[in-house]
């Protein structure tokens, strides 16, 4: 199968898994009998969107390309799609647009040297830099310290670089340090589909999500969800090896690599004053002893 049939698929399926997850009563439409099928009907999202039924039908069939903005503002209303949905929605708008050339492979950005700086001047947070494709392309001592198993895990890639989404589904060790493996394992595959949406001829993402269909049933069941995340926040449970139990926070923020690709910068941070806090303390003092470089025998005398 070539892209462009590749992409009306994936259009096709997301507007259809969206349409069957609203009810006719939560659209403020009035209901009769028997219903064959889950959700909306096509034509009840026509009516909604104020647009025909064909017009609707080609479009869930994967003819986005030419489609206006306030069209496609119509049929998010009408299928009621959270912020980062309506944004994955436009994201295949746009990728579905004729490419007045043909798009060049993505390259991977190295990470500056202002970025790794800022990373080792954050004391008591672990923090790191993650791209699209969820690779962990830099990190403070305290980040490789928190994530040790999946630095660790066979997982990494040649560089010794870990993937969040490889670790989750590929290291059976990672559902002993995700304490919510399921919840985190939705939010990863989340997290790919919108990045998939925004880059669709990304050759390495693409390989990516081909390896986890083949090699995980889990990852597979999450994917035919299409399911969307573009910001991933919140709290984090990990049963870390030596430290034990850590209840964490963390955040993700923007940051502007390149103007290319997605990039952001997530930080994890305890509680003040609770158990976790001091476990992560200790983490610190940890990962401080094992940077600190052996002396010859010699300088010991």
């Amino acid at each position: 199968m070539d892209d462009r049939n590749d992409h009306r698929a994936e259009i096709r399926d997301f507007l259809a898994s969206r349409r069957a997850k609203i009810t006719p009563e939560q659209a403020g439409l009035p209901t009769s009998g028997r219903r064959r099928v889950p959700g909306l009907r096509r034509e009840e999202v026509a009516v909604l969107a104020g647009v025909s039924t064909e017009w609707y039908t080609r479009l869930e069939k994967g003819h986005i390309s030419g489609v206006s903005e306030d069209v496609l503002a119509a049929v998010a209303q009408a299928l009621q799609l959270d912020e980062d949905e309506r944004t994955y929605l436009f994201d295949l708008a746009r990728a579905a647009r004729p490419a007045r050339r043909t798009p060049s492979r993505r390259r991977d950005v190295e990470v500056p040297p202002r970025i790794q700086w800022l990373l080792n001047s954050i004391a008591m947070s672990a923090a790191f830099v993650r791209n699209g494709r969820l690779d962990v392309i830099a990190h403070n001592a305290l980040g490789r310290a928190l994530h040790a198993p999946m630095f660790d895990s066979p997982t990494t890639d040649k560089r010794g670089r870990p993937n969040f989404a490889r670790y989750h589904f590929l290291d059976p060790g990672s559902q002993d340090f995700f304490v919510d493996w399921d919840a985190g394992a939705a939010a990863t595959v989340a997290l790919l589909r919108a990045e998939a949406g925004r880059e669709p001829h990304d050759r390495a993402l693409r390989e990516l999500i081909g390896e986890l269909s083949t090699l995980s049933h889990d990852f597979r069941t999450l994917w035919a969800a299409h399911d969307v995340r573009i910001r991933h926040e919140g709290t984090k449970r990990l049963q870390h090896p030596e430290v034990g139990l850590l209840e964490l926070t963390y955040q993700s923020l923007d940051l502007p690599v390149s103007h290319r690709a997605v990039h952001d910068l997530s930080l994890y941070t305890a509680e003040p004053g609770s158990t976790s806090e001091e476990r992560l303390k200790l983490l610190t003092s940890l990962a401080a002893t094992a940077a600190q470089p052996t002396q010859p025998t010699d300088q010991l005398r």
